[in-house]
């Protein structure tokens, strides 16, 4: 199969995911976190905040997500690390936003923003997705000033247009350079469209897909963790 006969094929399940995703557990419901926090004291804290991804969707527990696979990795060099997962399935950047002060209710010295892709499948306007990332970035910083952020990146898809597809791109590192957060350019290198790694809906990661997110993650947070 070509490369683009197998993202337009990659599209049409994506697309399909998403639609059964809306319609099982919807966008506006209540924040239902389900917090994974080290109870150790005097260590450094993560907050992860993102959609299904970072939430780990379809997998058989909160264990083998990429969060939870980082938070053991990195553990070996931070022994009293702890984290929050704050992922909520079918989230979108105004849904952070709206939560996002009932999540930094503690103080946390790395945040981990993963959030976008839901608005992409949606068509949102990209101006849109990127006010509202700034404003999350701003708001966390006024509230912990000495905060490290780590913004990750997404792609949308072909079907979407290439004018929208290059604007959605572009919107997250331009984000990162405007607010000075360190970036992480895509969070689903060597996992997005390959059928081995990816769970039923062509879209969730398996347990296998959420090792690769983790090896990749690493990198990024021993560096705000020094």
């Amino acid at each position: 199969m070509s490369r683009l006969s197998y993202y337009g094929f990659f599209s049409i399940l994506v697309l399909f995911s998403f639609v059964v995703s809306c319609n099982k557990e919807g966008t506006e419901q209540e924040p239902k976190v389900s917090p994974k926090m080290e109870t150790k004291t005097n260590g450094k804290k993560i907050l992860f905040f993102g959609d299904s991804l970072t939430a780990g969707y379809g997998l058989d527990g909160p264990e083998e997500s990429f969060v939870h696979l980082a938070y053991l990795e990195l553990q070996k060099k931070y022994p009293d690390l702890e984290y929050v997962n704050a992922g909520v399935s079918g989230d979108t950047t105004s849904g952070g936003l709206a939560r996002l002060d009932w999540v930094l209710n503690t103080k946390y010295d790395v945040f981990v923003l993963e959030l976008g892709a839901n608005d992409s499948l949606r068509g949102l306007p990209t101006k849109m997705t990127e006010e509202n990332l700034t404003r999350i970035i701003r708001e966390a910083r006024i509230k912990y000033p000495s905060i490290k952020i780590l913004l990750i990146g997404m792609r949308t898809l072909p079907n979407m247009g290439p004018q929208y597809a290059k604007e959605f791109a572009a919107l997250f590192p331009k984000v990162a350079k405007k607010e000075k957060t360190e970036f992480m350019p895509f969070l689903l290198e060597g996992v997005a469209g390959d059928r081995r790694l990816n769970q039923n809906d062509g879209i969730h990661p398996t347990a296998e897909g959420h090792k690769i997110l983790s090896k990749h993650l690493v990198p990024y947070l021993n560096k705000l963790l020094k």
